[in-house]
């Protein structure tokens, strides 16, 4: 059987006209790659349909078919988790005409909107005013004059906290609206096509779904010999409900998390010490990048490093002692030293929520926490082999941790499981890090691009231009700043972006 015919559902006579309005509002288009990525296509579709005419199709079809889902099944999709991933592959689920439910055992929003991108993104945002209003030299070069400032540490807490809420009341609302049942507990797979999901106190339910996503997402991930006590050793979840602003911070990781959190701190009056098992900051950056970012992120504020090294052991703040964080050398494992700070926060990244979803049942295994999935979200086996109508999308399967990678690959099964064949190329989704200034990137680091152009035959070409030559940056005197395009000189097309400057996201 084909894929698209194994990946096919036939949507009820009721949404015949939504499916139909939204089909016409695609728009197809393609970007051609060099080399091994030449083929891979991703689509662009946007889809404009009314939540008017959703809800008068939904009212249609719970008419028609007793507001049971098509082939005898309760639910054309259940998703597992109701986070960003699963939000996005919900929403566009129900605009394909297909039954829906999704399953959150504790809040709509998931990592990203409760504790991850949303409060951050508060917190930075303090960070940066933080930092214009400070930088006197700055500001009078602008013609503005401020006599001081400060900041309400609780007030800071609870802008982020109050954002984290509003979007996720958006998010709810939003499925709501749509016809989207949203069932509370935790789900677990008990066979083919059959999910139960329940919470404590309760009695469990059990339903069934011709197609079944697991967007269970991910959590901070914690190395041995480190204890977390939530107050003076935290991770990020704990870190973005600011309850304090410590005077010396050891910041266990220095890439994305870690660094937007020393914009945070030191904004904030928090001296900043990163501990970093790599030999260099920042790894995974775009090494260019990363240098021009030392020089402007770190440099000049207050904080020093540890490179090379692991935190073998950290012990939280009690009885009067400080936070104690024992180094030892990444290669040899020997004791280098052990620092005593006010507070330590673990940015070491984050590991895969996938226990208890009983993938035993459907004899899949996880690697290193990981589900396997194939390049359309497809889960793996044991054996390898295809496991019918279950997909796993977002942390949860490794392939790109980041919010909207799980909800481009939401968007992707949806599109497969609604009969169109869908390949999502990952080198087509963005990330970012908002520091001020941002850092920005698109596609492979120059050292991957010359790795994969060597080995495929194909030639690079390195385009740069300063931020001095922009004359927006030049009006904010924020000239400091890097935009960076690889090319595959063959066809010239583009393998990378990358930016380094204010508000360059």
């Amino acid at each position: 059987m084909s894929t698209a015919a194994a990946a096919s559902v036939s949507a009820p006579a009721g949404f015949a006209s939504a499916r139909g309005t939204a089909r016409s509002a695609r728009r197809a288009g393609g970007i051609r790659f060099c080399g091994g990525l030449r083929g891979e296509a991703l689509e662009r579709r946007s889809l404009r349909i009314s939540q008017a005419a959703v809800r008068r199709a939904v009212v249609a079809r719970a008419a028609e078919n007793g507001a049971a889902g098509s082939g005898g099944f309760d639910y054309d999709l259940v998703i597992i988790g109701a986070g960003v991933g699963g939000h996005g592959a919900a929403i566009h689920a129900v605009e394909e005409g297909l039954k829906t439910a999704i399953i959150e055992g504790d809040v709509v929003g998931g990592t990203c909107v409760n504790r991850g991108c949303v409060p951050s993104k508060a917190l930075l945002a303090v960070s940066g005013r933080m930092r214009e209003l400070r930088d006197e030299h700055h500001m009078k070069s602008l013609g503005l004059q401020v006599s001081s400032s400060g900041y309400d540490r609780q007030a800071v807490a609870d802008h982020a906290n109050n954002l984290a809420t509003k979007i996720r009341s958006n998010l709810t609302n939003s499925m709501k609206a749509l016809g989207v049942d949203i069932l509370t507990g935790f789900g677990t797979i008990v066979g083919k096509q059959k999910v139960r999901y329940g919470k404590v106190g309760f009695p469990d339910k059990e339903i069934t779904a011709r197609n079944i996503i697991i967007a269970t997402g991910s959590v901070p991930f914690v190395p041995k010999g480190i204890e977390v006590d939530g107050k003076t050793v935290f991770t990020s979840d704990h870190a973005l409900k600011l309850e304090s602003v410590p005077d010396w911070i050891a910041i266990v990781g220095s890439g994305y998390i870690g660094l937007e959190f020393s914009d945070v701190y030191t904004a904030l009056g928090s001296e900043v010490t990163f501990v970093e098992a790599l030999d260099q900051l920042m790894p995974g950056f775009d090494p260019e990048i990363a240098k021009l970012a030392q020089r402007i992120l770190i440099n000049p504020r207050n904080i020093d490093y540890h490179t090379g090294v692991f935190a073998s052991k950290i012990t939280p703040a009690k009885d009067g002692k400080p936070v104690l964080i024992e180094l030892i050398d990444a290669k040899t494992k020997e004791h280098k030293e052990t620092l005593e700070v006010d507070a330590a926060l673990i940015a070491t990244g984050r590991a895969p929520f996938t226990r208890g979803l009983g993938l035993e049942n459907i004899n899949v295994v996880t690697q290193r926490g990981f589900i396997p999935v194939d390049e359309r979200m497809q889960v793996m086996d044991a054996d390898g082999n295809v496991v019918p109508n279950l997909y796993c999308i977002g942390d949860a399967n490794g392939k790109l941790m980041l919010a909207h990678a799980a909800s481009a690959q939401g968007i992707s099964v949806v599109e497969q499981i609604s009969g169109r064949d869908h390949i999502l190329n990952h080198l087509s989704i963005p990330a970012a890090c908002f520091t001020h200034p941002e850092i920005s990137m698109v596609g492979l680091t120059e050292p991957q691009a010359r790795e994969k152009a060597d080995k495929e035959g194909f030639e690079i070409s390195v385009v740069k231009t300063s931020f001095k030559a922009n004359t927006k940056a030049l009006a904010e005197n924020e000239g400091d700043g890097l935009a960076k395009v690889l090319l595959f000189s063959a066809c010239y097309v583009v393998s990378k972006v990358q930016m380094f400057a204010n508000i360059c996201s």
